[in-house]
This record gives C-alpha cells, structure tokens and sequence, in this order.
C-alpha cells in the first residue's frame, strides 16, 4: 500500500499516457485499417496488391521492430518516444484490424452491394452505407480482442522512453528495488482499462444480436 500511496501520481501520469495513446492508436487503426480492407477486395489487382503488402509487411513484423525503426526516424525528424510508439502501435494493430475488416466484408451478401449500385450508390457510398456498419457488426467480437491487445502492446512504448505506465513502473521498480509490488500496481492499472472495454465490447455485441 505504501509503494501506491508514495509512487501514485508517477503511476497516475503512466496510466494517462498508456491511456492516451491507446486511444489516439485505436482511432488511427482503425480508419486505417479500415482503409486497407477495403483495398483488399477492389476489383483492380493492383490496389488489391497495395493493401496486401501493407497488411503482410506490418502483421509479420514484430511491433518491437516496428518500434525502433521509429526511434531511429525520431532521430531523424522531431518526435519523441510516445509519438514514435504510439505510430507504430497504429501501424502495427491496423493490420490486424484489416484482417478482421476484410472478413467482414466478405461475410456481408455480395447482393447487397450489387443492390445499392443498382440504386445509383457509387461504390463507396455503398460501401459506407450499406456494407460497412453490416461487416463492423459480424467482426465485432474479433475487433474487441484487437482492441484489448491494443491496450496491452501499448506497453511497447516503455522501451522508447514513451512515458507510459509500464516505462513509469520501470522507474518505480528501479528506485524501490520492490519489483514483484510495482508489477502487480502495474497490472491492476491495465486491468482498469481493458476490464471495462472487454466488458463493453461483450454488452455491444448481445444489444446488436437482440436488435438483429
């Protein structure tokens, strides 16, 4: 108790920043995942072959990779830890969101596209309007977990000095020596935000089942 009570605004600043750039990361991918869903199933090989690298390159690459690549152009361009790790934890978790997207799409009757051109919608209003929130719904439990992993691979930033809860528990740990304490601080931080989204996600998911 003393370790939380002595230690809790430096814990408290690394739940802000764990918190805000799981939020700026979830918001960027995914539009972007979003984006590259889509490219995935356009009829033009080569936009479908665009979106398929993208998707290969950053889902078969380690985040901690993607990570340093990062510092390295932080050192190159004005950017500090938190921004370097909060892009590539974007880049990173939209190509699983593309993914997830993507089957989706497919999962959403091909007539209903079809339907809404022969109605006069360009493909993208199509897309938005009609296949989009029908897809969203069907990879809502997969996007959960995204999400939730998203939260947890945000601890990446600590090793770029991204000042977030895991980087603040690092501190603690090393100017405290009591490490098995500041790890189960740490944890018990997380666990308010992914225990509240997980549960969220499960009540989103049974409204949309009744309300289908």
């Amino acid at each position: 108790m003393d370790l939380l009570q002595n230690n809790f605004s430096t814990f408290l600043q690394g739940f802000g920043y764990t918190l805000l750039s799981s939020i700026i990361a979830l918001v960027a991918s995914m539009i972007l995942g979003t984006f590259f869903a889509i490219l995935q199933i356009l009829p033009q090989k080569w936009v479908q072959k665009i979106g398929n690298i993208y998707v290969q390159v950053f889902r078969n690459i380690p985040l901690l990779i993607i990570t340093f690549f990062f510092l390295v152009v932080a050192k190159l361009i004005p950017m500090n830890g938190f921004t370097a790790g909060t892009i590539a934890l974007s880049l990173y978790t939209s190509a699983f969101i593309a993914e997830t997207v993507r089957a989706g799409i497919l999962s959403v009757n091909s007539g209903q596209m079809e339907g809404a051109r022969a109605n006069g919608l360009s493909f993208w209003q199509a897309m938005q309007h009609i296949v989009l929130p029908q897809a969203f719904k069907i990879a809502l439990p997969s996007l959960g977990n995204q999400f939730i992993n998203l939260v947890k691979n945000s601890s990446i930033l600590a090793f770029v000095g991204g000042l977030d809860l895991m980087y603040q528990g690092n501190m603690v740990a090393a100017n405290t020596f009591d490490t098995f304490g500041t790890y189960i601080i740490v944890a018990l931080f997380y666990l308010v935000i992914t225990l509240p989204l997980s549960y969220y996600m499960q009540h989103l998911e049974r409204k949309l089942k009744h309300a289908a």
